[in-house]
């Protein structure tokens, strides 16, 4: 079942009674049954059931952590990284040299609110919920250490990477983080596999969705009212499939900013779904709703339903180059264009760059065996005919067909841009 016709099932649920609202607003749901087409009129809506709020996360101790960033605790160089309000984003220009996977200290941050400090030895992850068997389990850091482990190469990308070029490529006002393509990193996570996990604690044939919520603090919409914690559900069919809850990154044990003590890591889909923190996951035998699956991490605007889109799944092709924008390059010698491509729906086919602003295309060299959830690194050789100004642009096809357009359909939010980038460069 795709995810549009799951979430239409979603909603059919929710107005039985059979489905739960966490923390979103009757109207919401509303507005978004009504453009799904799913209500004739509001009068014929019987009432939602009423359900208590979700218990408090699990266990451990969690304080804001002070740094050049408000709430990140590493170090961030400038020459890594570029401050996003409380974010960080990698530098392009610093990529080169670094491998497949991004390294640790070098990845970028993406956090709600604040990083916190968790009490590792007496964090507990909380599974629970009627779509379990009893009272579901506790588990431990030193209990996911025990179980099977498994290791998955992947990338997490937050939703609105590329976010910027709605406004300097196609004219187009959005709010949030202004990424422009460094709100990505790769790398090799270990732990534990959800499904393994699910059927530990008791996971029954009647559990539909997996709602994961992380330790950090809760979080404030623009009107300044409580959403709680960060939490979005998962269909049980995707949980129980690839998904990882990680204690480890590149060999080493989660760094704090990176979801310490562990993590969800969710292959192919907007990094909101890969929860940091985690503090518990609650197995339902009814859909769930948050706020990050209806207000956020939907497309809204004239090209989109009235009530958005269905929830944000998987990420669109894109490609960057390892260079910095407005680099200077030295006139009268062939210079080496590196860079990295990527899609969240099937590995890259090929990549093909324009160094005159999208009049030739040429193919580029792949470097990598194209894969799922990984990018694939590139390079043209390029003698620049005469000193001056270029637009240099890089467009990636993927196996499933998906190639990078000339521009990405607006959307309110600003997510998911993945036309191709315009990259400006001077000879000279």
């Amino acid at each position: 079942m795709n995810e549009l016709t799951y979430d239409r099932l979603r909603r059919r649920q929710w107005l039985a009674g059979e489905a739960r609202a966490d923390g979103v607003d009757r109207r919401t749901l509303l507005r978004m049954l009504a453009a799904a087409g799913v209500v004739a009129a509001p009068a014929l809506l019987p009432p939602a059931r009423a359900v208590a709020a979700t218990a408090a996360a699990a266990g451990g101790t969690a304080a804001a952590a002070a740094g050049p960033v408000p709430g990140i605790v590493k170090p961030l160089p400038a020459e890594w990284f570029v401050p996003r309000g409380t974010n960080a984003e990698m530098r392009w220009d610093a990529v080169p040299g670094t491998g497949l996977h991004t390294p640790n200290e070098r990845f970028f941050v993406r956090n709600h609110t604040a990083t916190p400090l968790i009490d590792q030895a007496s964090w507990r992850l909380r599974v629970h919920g009627a779509g379990l068997r009893g009272d579901g389990a506790e588990f431990s850091l030193a209990d996911l250490h025990r179980l099977p482990s498994h290791r998955l190469s992947a990338l997490v990308e937050c939703a609105g990477n590329g976010r910027s070029f709605y406004a300097s490529q196609q004219g187009q006002t959005v709010p949030g983080t202004p990424w422009t393509l460094g709100g990505i990193g790769s790398a090799e996570w270990r732990g534990v596999r959800l499904g393994d996990l699910l059927r530990r604690a008791g996971l029954t044939h009647g559990a539909v969705d997996v709602m994961p919520s992380g330790l950090d603090a809760e979080y404030r919409g623009a009107d300044g009212v409580s959403l709680g914690r960060v939490r979005r559900p998962l269909p049980i069919g995707k949980a129980v499939d690839d998904v990882l809850v990680a204690y480890a990154m590149n060999g080493a044990p989660l760094p704090a900013d990176h979801g310490a003590p562990a993590r969800l890591v969710v292959p192919g889909w907007v990094g909101i779904a890969s929860i940091k923190w985690l503090g518990e996951i609650e197995v339902s035998d009814q859909p769930l709703y948050s706020p990050w699956n209806t207000d956020y991490y939907r497309l809204f605007g004239p090209d989109h339903p009235e009530g958005g889109s269905a929830p944000l799944i998987t990420q669109v092709v894109k490609s960057a180059f390892e260079l910095g924008r407005g680099a200077v390059l030295a006139p009268d010698r062939v210079h080496r264009l590196e860079g990295r491509s990527w899609s969240g729906t099937a590995p890259v086919r090929e990549v093909e760059v324009s160094t005159d602003g999208g009049q030739v295309w040429r193919r580029a060299r792949l470097h990598d065996v194209p894969r799922r959830h990984g990018w694939t690194r590139w390079s043209l050789d390029w003698r620049p005919a005469a000193p001056g100004p270029y637009e240099l642009l890089a467009r990636a096809t993927d196996r499933a067909g998906h190639r990078q357009p000339d521009t990405a359909v607006f959307n309110r939010e600003g997510y998911l841009f993945g036309a191709v980038v315009r990259h400006p460069v001077t000879v000279g």
